[in-house]
């Protein structure tokens, strides 16, 4: 198989060219890789997702957050960069004034994560949504002050909005309360009339970290996200249940995986909030896919679904859970596998760095996005690190493509 060779053009400080180079191929795709932005020497810039928002030109919006170098969840200011080329070039980084990491009167620092944004048609705003983080004395995480959070991008005044924290009800269908919910690194299907399914996770129980995954029904005015309702409850009583849950929506059926950390799941749903039972993802020989403790998501077309991961078995055991290489592969939507024969590398290893960290986007009928950020191996701290993009050029139009959609 033929792996990509990143040819990054690149000065000091935030730069943002695009270089793609066709790097692999496949029956109805190929793939074209290349590098947005590099991050300063003193933090890396890391949860790196895009949104598009139509027009003519249409824009790309990437929201990344600046990260500590040592340490799981050092997040602090979040930061865009928008391309109006087609991402050929795209501005230097920005910092997002009214989403900067913040110390509340309680004395903990504040600030929203893992997130991910994407244009709300019906109301010509992108909406991002993710989790929130709070650091007790500005260092010690505190799991307790997580939730759901999101906020708005106005693309015609240019302006964010501030924080805003998603209510839900306070206990969910078993009675059990609604503990330390957040909606961070998903995929989310913006419906016809406007609502969102939003996957959320949650705990039910104080004496365990057993995650619960929901998706919720929402509604979304240009300003304020609300909760309508949600459907149902799915966990497994060991390690952190599962997590991060992503959808999508796919020939009049809505597709959910799931992170656990000892392996990945995969459900289906006709209404998109209540669902048959998980199974374990696998490929279509039998053999278990091989994802853990990390994302996957989803890519749609009219005619095809696929799945993006990262796997054991792919001589990549010196990387941090195996977060590389990213790979993409057809999934049979009756038999819920992955369709070995068609699994190709997206994204190469490069260097032991992790790229779990990534969100898709559709950009036009003829291509799709992957971005995401490289996190370097903590033996290799020193230097910046790289926003990558992958783009997915297919053979024939996305007849299903939507401007904005996931």
């Amino acid at each position: 198989m033929p792996s990509a060779t990143f040819q990054p053009r690149l000065a000091l400080g935030f730069v943002a060219f695009i270089t793609a180079t066709a790097v692999a191929t496949a029956a109805d795709f190929r793939i074209e890789a290349g590098v947005i932005a590099t991050s300063p020497r003193e933090y890396y810039l890391t949860q790196s997702r895009g949104a598009l928002i139509p027009g003519n030109p249409s824009r790309v919006i990437i929201t990344t957050q600046e990260t500590e170098k040592t340490g799981a969840h050092g997040y602090r200011d979040l930061f865009s960069l928008e391309s109006t080329d087609a991402g050929r070039t795209w501005t230097p980084p920005v910092r997002i004034d009214h989403l900067r990491r913040a110390r509340m009167p309680e004395g903990h620092d504040f600030v929203m994560g893992d997130v991910c944004p994407q244009w709300h048609a019906a109301t010509g705003r992108v909406l991002a949504t993710g989790k929130t983080f709070g650091f007790r004395g500005g260092t010690t995480e505190d799991r307790a002050l997580e939730n759901v959070s999101y906020a708005t991008f106005n693309p015609t005044t240019g302006e964010w909005s501030r924080l805003n924290l998603l209510a839900l009800p306070k206990t969910d269908h078993e009675g059990k309360p609604i503990l330390e919910p957040n909606s961070g690194c998903h995929q989310r299907v913006d419906l016809p009339n406007g609502d969102i399914l939003l996957p959320i996770r949650y705990r039910k129980d104080p004496k365990t970290r057993f995650y619960t995954t929901v998706v919720a029904r929402c509604s979304f005015d240009g300003t304020t996200l609300t909760y309508r309702e949600h459907g149902s409850e799915l966990t497994i009583p060991r390690e952190r249940g599962l997590y991060e849950p992503s959808v999508a929506a796919f020939q009049r059926r809505t597709f959910l995986t799931l992170r656990a950390d000892h392996s990945a799941f995969v459900a289906r749903s006709i209404d998109g909030i209540r669902f048959e039972p998980f199974i374990e993802w696998k490929f279509d020989d039998g053999a278990v896919l091989g994802s853990y403790n990390t994302q996957q998501h989803w890519v749609t077309r009219h005619d095809a679904l696929y799945v993006i991961y990262t796997r054991r078995g792919a001589n990549n055991d010196h990387v941090m859970r195996h977060r590389a290489p990213l790979f993409i592969a057809r999934v049979d939507p009756e038999k819920l596998v992955a369709i070995r024969a068609s699994e190709q590398v997206l994204i190469p290893e490069a260097g032991g760095a992790d790229l779990g960290n990534f969100g898709v986007m559709d950009f036009s009928p003829e291509e799709t996005w992957v971005i995401t950020s490289e996190s370097p191996p903590a033996s290799k701290p020193a230097g910046p690190n790289r926003i990558l993009l992958a783009r997915i050029v297919w053979d024939t139009p996305n007849r299903a493509f939507r401007s904005g959609r996931p």
